[in-house]
């Protein structure tokens, strides 16, 4: 299988959005997504793209260049998300390894991310990848 990682920068957005549907099914409109990715570039939000050998994006990921006291540098993963014919193609560890090959260049400390505890492929994906769980992820509404 051949694959493209590229970085979906401004026009190109709305190609990621049938992809990171699969991931965010509240999002209901391509205009919708393109605006919210736009609000998040403005915080330094970017967005990759692994392409099939037809041309068509797979499998996204949105990642942020932060910092903070526990990790220091890195870039946090806050999507990840393959089109379920994609899946087991090899298009999320493409990303991931792009990801990767990123937060080097740009002198990060490490990559994170958080997953929802169902998602036992993504971890197997993420585990297989070299990711470990330090840590348990809690939040409140209020």
């Amino acid at each position: 299988m051949t694959t493209t990682v590229q970085e979906l920068t401004g026009d190109d957005t709305a190609l990621a959005f049938d992809a990171l549907r699969e991931l965010r099914p509240h999002l209901t409109s391509v205009e919708e997504f393109v605006e919210l990715v736009r609000a998040q570039r403005r915080e330094g939000y970017r967005i990759v793209a692994s392409f099939d050998s037809a041309g068509r994006v797979a499998a996204v990921a949105g990642f942020r260049h932060i910092t903070n006291l526990y990790a220091g540098p890195h870039l946090y993963v806050d999507d990840l998300s393959t089109l379920p014919p994609a899946r087991g193609q090899g298009h999320a560890s493409a990303l991931l390894r792009w990801v990767d090959e990123e937060a080097r260049r740009l002198g990060c400390a490490g990559v994170h991310l958080d997953s929802g505890t169902q998602r036992h492929d993504a971890h197997r994906l993420y585990l297989s990848s070299g990711y470990v769980i330090p840590a348990f992820h809690f939040s409140k509404s209020v």
